[in-house]
């Protein structure tokens, strides 16, 4: 397993920021869900212990649909959504690989995932 360093990040007008631990070569999964189709979010998915919000948790809004599950977090200032609690990982964290800064990414893997048939393609992300 690769060594594990600190990621950052943050939405577009910078109040929104985290850090997050991982390797230097991402493995992200392109979503094609109602979702992710909209907004272009490319799923980095981190333990609860691997990622933190390090500025503005309290300039988020959260939106929930569906299962009411997922807890979708969006800056209130520019509207990016940097990371969110995602359904597939309840106990996690889902980081945009779009919102990660790109001076400590060596490479970004990204998989396709049928999120438009979730149900049956679900084990594919666990």
């Amino acid at each position: 397993m690769s060594e594990k360093i600190t990621h950052k990040g943050g939405c577009h007008c910078g109040a929104v920021r985290f850090e997050m631990e991982g390797p230097a070569d991402l493995k992200a999964s392109s979503c094609n869900c109602s979702m992710c189709a909209k907004t272009g979010f490319l799923h980095v998915f981190a333990t609860k212990d691997e990622f933190r919000i390090t500025a503005g948790a309290g300039n988020l809004t959260e939106y929930r649909f569906n299962t009411g599950t997922a807890r979708h977090l969006f800056c209130k200032t520019c509207g990016v959504k940097a990371f969110y609690v995602p359904r597939s990982h309840p106990d996690g964290w889902s980081v945009n690989g779009t919102c990660i800064e790109r001076d400590t990414v060596t490479s970004m893997e990204i998989s396709e995932f049928d999120g438009a048939n979730w149900e049956a393609n679900i084990d594919q992300l666990r």
